[in-house]
């Protein structure tokens, strides 16, 4: 098969990727707008195949994750936004096993283009923390640095101190 052009732009994708329990996840209504699909009937495959959504690929928000989800996409529609029950949340291997039972070209497509996102995320996650770690490092040696320097300052002044007490000798030598 080829390598098709991007359905969707990829900054909305990315738009649709949130934060719960320190994971990233795509709710199930945006899943199904990327989808082309109704949300009714994303669940309803899920529910089907349930046993290929473990909790680490799936999971349904609990009431304050929901209200915590609607903050975040700063919404000012009803109370619960038309949603009868509570969203899912797929995680990365969630939205993978989407496609198994998802079967439609767009879908398909999606998928991969989702999949894509969620890697270079994480690569740039990866980056981040290869900066971070390389910062510390530095602070680090930083923070040596400066004690070294404390240390040398602290023999000076002991130095300074040893030649101001001690006393003068006699010269040796002619005198004139």
């Amino acid at each position: 098969m080829s390598d098709k052009i991007s359905i969707i732009p990829d900054d909305t994708v990315i738009s649709k990727i949130y934060f719960i329990r320190n994971q990233k996840v795509m709710i199930d209504r945006d899943l199904a707008l990327l989808y082309g699909v109704e949300t009714k009937r994303l669940k309803e495959q899920v529910k089907r195949n349930i046993d290929r959504f473990p909790i680490d690929f799936m999971f349904v928000l609990s009431k304050d994750e929901f209200e915590n989800w609607r903050s975040q996409i700063a919404t000012s529609n009803s109370e619960n936004m038309g949603l009868r029950y509570a969203p899912m949340a797929f995680t990365e291997h969630g939205v993978l096993m989407l496609s198994s039972v998802l079967n439609s070209e767009k879908a398909i497509q999606t998928n991969i283009q989702i999949m894509r996102i969620f890697t270079k995320t994480r690569q740039m996650l990866s980056d981040n923390s290869d900066l971070r770690i390389d910062f510390e490092i530095m602070k680090k040696k930083i923070e040596n640095q400066g004690k070294n320097i404390e240390l040398v300052f602290q023999y000076v002044d002991e130095l300074m101190e040893k030649k101001e007490i001690t006393p003068e000798r006699k010269k040796i030598g002619y005198k004139k």
